[in-house]
């Protein structure tokens, strides 16, 4: 069974000079409007999962295909380096951010979001990895222009390294975690993923009842969880869900501070990161219900069961289903949205 916390700092937060997530969609929304590539995601209603659940309903939002790049990611740091761009207001967009390198470091599809929005502006894109990054994912990164270094036994030693080279070259650091000293861009990030929360909104018929998050540094999770308040205020219980492996904000919320979890690399590798973002913290501290860790085994098996109801994605992407086909406890009439944050591997 999945293990639960409640979140005694509901409503409230915690760090009350910490910048909060971004909540109003709509300047997301007028720069994608003029992106080509952009179409709304998909909103489906599973009656399959929703009784190997136990749930009245469940609802997913497929991302696997968002923008051709898999995963809710493109809407992230391709939105902040389009903000840069549009704030020039170049001539051509082509060539509207020409001459400036965008440094980062990921775990998987931020990478793509930053070499993909580098390229459609006319930047440079270097992108940090740990030496765990499956090679497959080195080249997708280097077939978008990125340059990339392999750097560090962890994502935390890989992110130190793209600070360092940011700081020593004159670069743009663009990070989907913040920390103290370093919040904003991390926050228009986060502001990207509203799009997808906003679409979610639209397209289901009523508010649900619960709504499952997956976290890593808990960017996605806090900037849906956000907008879910804004809109739905206390009516929706929000959950989010991590690797036992990599608790962060589980067990910072349990610290009542933000601190660095310890444990083995998770097969959930995109969730496999072990502080939180500040930004993000402070928004779960007020606006997440419950906090929730899974292990190796429930992932594996919630992923397989996903596949056999026809969602194939990763053990990351699957990670918030997982949890509810694990055993989470939400009652009988339960109606679930949860995101289905990336396609698998090899798609």
């Amino acid at each position: 069974m999945p293990k639960v916390i409640e979140n005694p700092w509901r409503g409230k937060g915690i760090l009350p000079d910490a910048p909060l997530p971004i909540s109003d969609p709509n300047g997301v929304a007028r720069l994608l409007a003029m992106c080509p590539a952009h179409a709304e995601t998909p909103l489906t209603k599973s009656a399959d999962l929703a009784v190997l659940a136990g749930v009245a309903e469940v609802w997913i939002k497929d991302e696997r295909a968002r923008m051709n790049l898999g995963s809710f990611k493109s809407l992230g740091a391709a939105h902040a380096i389009a903000r840069d761009a549009a704030a020039l207001a170049p001539v051509a967009w082509e060539t509207a951010l020409t001459g400036r390198t965008y440094v980062t470091a990921s775990a998987g599809n931020h990478g793509l979001s930053v070499a993909a929005g580098a390229r459609i502006f006319g930047a440079r894109a270097v992108i940090h990895i740990a030496e765990t990054v499956p090679e497959a994912f080195a080249e997708r990164l280097a077939a978008r222009g990125a340059d990339v270094v392999r750097e560090g036994a962890t994502y935390e030693d890989s992110m130190a390294a793209a600070e360092n080279a940011a700081a020593a070259n004159g670069w743009t650091l663009l990070s989907d975690s913040s920390w103290p000293g370093y919040t904003e861009p991390a926050r228009r990030v986060m502001e990207g993923y509203l799009q997808l929360a906003a679409e979610a909104a639209r397209q289901i018929d009523s508010p649900p009842t619960h709504v499952i998050l997956q976290a890593g540094v808990g960017g996605l999770a806090a900037a849906v969880a956000a907008y879910a308040r804004s809109i739905w205020g206390d009516q929706v219980e929000i959950i989010v869900v991590e690797p036992a492996a990599a608790p962060a904000l589980f067990e910072s919320i349990r610290a009542g501070n933000l601190v660095t979890a310890d444990g083995p690399v998770s097969e959930m590798g995109r969730l496999d990161c072990k502080t939180p973002s500040l930004v993000a913290f402070a928004g779960l501290a007020r606006d997440a219900d419950r906090f929730v860790t899974i292990t190796e085994a429930e992932a594996q098996s919630g992923v397989a069961r996903l596949e056999e109801c026809g969602f194939t994605t990763t053990h990351s992407g699957g990670a918030g289903l997982a949890a509810l086909l694990a055993g989470l406890d939400m009652g009988h009439d339960a109606r679930v949205m949860a995101i289905l944050s990336e396609g698998p591997e090899d798609g």
